[in-house]
């Protein structure tokens, strides 16, 4: 071994031992690898490079509908400072199928990165997703819900809080819509991505309560989020009910496959569209003619009051948390309401504001599109 030399001069054997001893101790300490160059540092300068914990929404699905979601989140980010509190937000983007959130949540409990998830469950019964869930919270892992909640009766605890709709009371404001807008009611059909998603159920059931007695149901029609398969539905719903005359969209991208096919057939004058969720295309169509009523969600306060709660539980901010949920812990306490919108067009629609009550906005399309621009947002 050649000896050790520094600064063109030989180093006493006691030194050269320290050396040693010192690197040798160094090297036992685990480093976090990184490919990033190290960093300069300078007196008064702060040595850490801690990496920012994540606050992530997991989608449970692909649409326009959580565009609004992702402005939230990121309004969130940068009005709330997470960066100053070592967070980031960020969106993952599901399949649309419980074995892809399955399988996002798995990914995300193999990082250490993660300090906390708001959830759309894709299927509210789901125990497996309902068990990974309560390993975060077992980790430490703080857990909402975020535009469907899980099974309330039998996961509830897997969960800190629902953050969306009440969608229960937004199934009854569109089949009151349904009611104003046909009085003596009708045979109806319900599209949806999953009908056993949790949102899908309170809505479908909402909307019989809404819509009243003088309506029938015919169907509830499933597309597993294929928007092929979804206008399949339709063409199939106006086939086999001949005595149909109101068409109902449940999730964010059966409108326009419903508007698509009554164009295709040309059959506007027999049907009545109502619908949730306002996707850019959808808002085109009301402006066409083609949509009678939206009830419109607010994706956009999902997305920011989600970051929001998040970060409060993970810095254990309890006047934010008293302030979003000051009945936590008593029946339904773990809510927030995000509200709705009920949208219809510029002209000639018999719904008026005085037909509804609570937290419901009532908005003619122009004053909507008016809000949307207000957040930079194109569909809601």
């Amino acid at each position: 071994m050649k000896p050790i030399r520094f600064a063109s001069r030989w180093l006493p054997v006691a030194a050269v031992a320290a050396f040693f001893v010192v690197v040798g101790c160094q090297s036992e300490i685990p480093q976090e690898t990184s490919t990033a160059p190290p960093a300069t540092l300078s007196l008064g300068e702060p040595t850490t490079t801690a990496k920012k914990k994540r606050l992530i929404v997991l989608t449970n699905g692909n649409s326009p509908f959580w565009d609004a979601c992702r402005a939230g989140l990121q309004d969130a980010d940068r009005e709330l400072q997470l960066a100053e509190a070592g967070l980031t937000a960020v969106m993952e983007v599901n399949d649309g199928t419980p074995q892809g959130q399955l399988d996002k949540l798995r990914q995300f409990a193999s990082e250490t990165d993660v300090a906390g998830i708001g959830v759309s469950a894709i299927d509210a019964s789901n125990a497996a997703i309902a068990e990974e869930l309560v390993r975060f919270r077992q980790k430490g892992v703080h857990v909402v819900t975020i535009d469907s909640d899980v099974d309330r009766e039998r996961y509830r605890e897997s969960r800190y809080a629902f953050i969306g709709t009440d969608n229960l009371v937004g199934g009854r404001v569109l089949g009151q819509c349904a009611r104003g807008l046909r009085p003596n009611g009708g045979e109806y059909v319900t599209f949806v991505g999953r009908t056993g998603a949790q949102n899908a159920i309170e809505r479908i059931n909402g909307f019989a309560e809404g819509a009243g007695d003088k309506f029938l149901a015919k169907d509830s029609m499933a597309d597993d989020t294929d928007r092929t398969r979804a206008k399949d539905n339709v063409r199939t719903a106006i086939g086999n009910h001949p005595g149909l005359n109101t068409l109902v969209g449940i999730w964010s991208y059966n409108a326009p496959a419903i508007v698509d096919v009554v164009r295709e057939l040309k059959v506007r004058d027999k049907f009545t569209i109502v619908v949730f969720d306002a996707e850019p295309l959808t808002i085109q169509y009301m402006q066409d003619g083609d949509v009678d009523a939206l009830v419109v969600q607010d994706p956009y306060a999902m997305g920011y009051q989600g970051v929001r709660m998040l970060k409060a539980l993970h810095q254990q901010d309890h006047a934010t948390l008293k302030d979003m949920l000051p009945n936590h812990g008593q029946p339904d306490g773990d809510l927030f309401d995000t509200g709705l919108k009920v949208v219809v067009p510029n002209q000639n629609s018999p719904l008026q504001a005085e037909h509804f009550s609570g937290k419901v906005q009532f908005m003619r399309l122009a004053e909507f599109q008016e809000w949307l621009a207000k957040y930079g947002l194109t569909g809601s």
